[in-house]
């Protein structure tokens, strides 16, 4: 009987030990959240699934993109003839998210959509249109399952704030360290920021934070704290300065100063040689970015001829800057308030895709201004037959801007900003930092996650103490058996007698 009941003792005592360390230490379960946010650019579209802990870091979550949707056909703006085909244009998109969040999950799943410059023009443009497309693509998003946060036209100030948050995010500007690792931190002066230059079609911005930043300008500053720290950033927003609709104001002022208008070709140094393009001279004027330039012209059609003349290009580009007046201490352009530029620029979007078009973004370290110029300059005063047979993979219309795209580039940021060939080092082109796209939906979606509350983090299901007492507990009582079971087996057998 003592045998049994020793056996039975010992048994349990050896299962509680496993039972307790295995449902201890078992890996807990992952707490992820999810959020969409759709990028209602002026010519595309594109849908972006991100994921975050719920256990945030000093307020913000640590956000990272896991999916990336394009969605087919032009820009939301582009439906403005049939507006109630915007929303359904983003249903193979939304179908895609659907697939890649958990289904348990997708009635938390936020989702927002900006609308970027594309949709500004538009409101300036015929308001009813706009509200119209903003309204369709809201109804779409209400019937998918997930949380319908809203559909707006976000300003050109916030695109660049969250622009420049979603650079400094993923280079790891915003993240805190404690110990010798924040001495060595602030001795290598990583804890910098870096600005962001962020060009799209129809505007572009620029942001970053400046040492110098006077009160002269409120207008064009924002306050921000992320990871425990408060940051005051410059912010300016250019609209009609993307490169598409750069191309259109430089064409209408090309016309206001051709003198040869009964002559509906127009020579332009920024195609390339033996390109021709048809322009109709009503849709041309109905832009908000051309109406002011609007010239009577007696014939309804422009026929565009190329020259292939970067010089002649950048000379024509250069008209778009107006940096004759400035009421500030200093400005970029068009009486614009600019302090002096500071630190590292990330330059992303059109930024990145032109130039690394151009195979200016490949070498580790940036390029010189001279060989930037040069690769433009090359390229543009390549014939349009020689240019076209050799990227036959892209289509006509991309590949004959790019000429005039990296001029404006080169342009914008000499002309424009004012870098130099002392200062060019200072930009990098970036397409993809880690896993993530550099644009303005991750910051968007980092600063949208200060308003989720955070959440107790999964723990096991003891305490440290407790775990610790049980385990010492159920020890003691193993140990107490098999010491009371080898004594009565190692008794004298005089005394083993006396207790028979």
């Amino acid at each position: 009987t003592i045998l049994l009941i020793l056996g039975f003792l010992s048994t349990l005592a050896v299962i509680a030990l496993i039972a307790v360390a295995v449902t201890q230490n078992q890996p807990l379960p992952k707490n992820i959240k999810y959020g969409i946010v759709l990028d209602a650019g002026s010519s595309h579209t594109n849908l972006y699934v991100y994921e975050w802990p719920a256990e945030k870091e000093n307020d913000t979550g640590v956000v990272k993109q896991v999916e990336v949707c394009k969605v087919e056909g032009p820009g939301i703006s582009g439906y403005s003839h049939a507006t109630e085909k915007a929303g359904p244009s983003l249903a193979q998109c939304l179908q895609q998210a659907k697939e890649v969040i958990p289904s348990a999950q997708h009635k938390e799943t936020p989702v927002y959509l900006g609308a970027t410059a594309g949709m500004r023009l538009l409101r300036l443009q015929n308001e009813s249109a706009a509200d119209k497309v903003l309204s369709s693509v809201g109804s779409t998003l209400r019937s998918a399952p997930f949380n319908f946060q809203g559909a707006r036209i976000i300003t050109g100030q916030e695109e660049g704030a969250y622009g420049w948050i979603t650079i400094n995010y993923l280079l790891g500007n915003f993240k805190q360290v404690s110990g010798w690792k924040k001495l060595l931190h602030s001795l290598k002066s990583l804890s910098e920021t870096s600005g962001a230059l962020d060009l799209g079609g129809a505007s572009t911005q620029i942001t970053f934070v400046s040492k110098d930043l006077s009160s002269e300008s409120p207008e064009n500053q924002l306050y921000f704290r992320l990871y425990g720290k408060d940051y005051q950033v410059y912010t300016h927003s250019f609209l009609c300065y993307g490169k598409d609709q750069a191309l259109q104001q430089k064409l209408a002022m090309d016309l206001q100063a051709s003198t040869s208008t009964p002559n509906s070709s127009l020579p332009d140094p920024c195609f390339h040689k033996g390109y021709e393009r048809t322009i109709n001279i009503s849709d041309f004027f109905k832009n908000p970015c051309t109406s002011d330039k609007k010239k009577q012209l007696p014939f309804s059609q422009l026929y565009i001829k190329g020259e292939g003349d970067y010089q002649k290009c950048r000379e024509n580009i250069q008209k778009l800057f107006n940096k004759s007046n400035c009421p500030y201490s200093s400005c970029s352009f068009n009486g614009i308030y600019l302090p002096p530029l500071q630190g590292d620029f990330g330059a992303f979007s059109a930024f990145y895709f032109v130039m690394n078009f151009l195979n200016l973004t490949s070498e580790p370290n940036p390029l010189a201004l001279n060989k930037v110029t040069s690769t433009i300059e090359s390229f543009c005063a390549r014939p349009w037959q020689e240019v076209k047979t050799a990227y036959q993979h892209i289509k006509e219309k991309y590949l004959s801007e790019y000429c005039f795209s990296g001029a404006y580039i080169l342009s914008l940021l000499e002309n424009g900003y004012e870098f130099t060939e002392n200062n060019w080092q200072m930009i990098h082109f970036l397409g993809k930092i880690g896993s993530s796209d550099a644009g303005w939906t991750l910051g968007y979606m980092l600063n949208l996650t200060n308003m989720i509350p955070a959440e107790e983090p999964a723990g096991p299901p003891l305490s440290h103490g407790s775990y610790v007492g049980l385990m010492v507990l159920c020890s003691l009582v193993l140990v107490s058996v098999l010491l009371f079971a080898w004594l009565l087996f190692h008794k004298p057998k005089c005394l083993q007698k006396g207790i028979v």
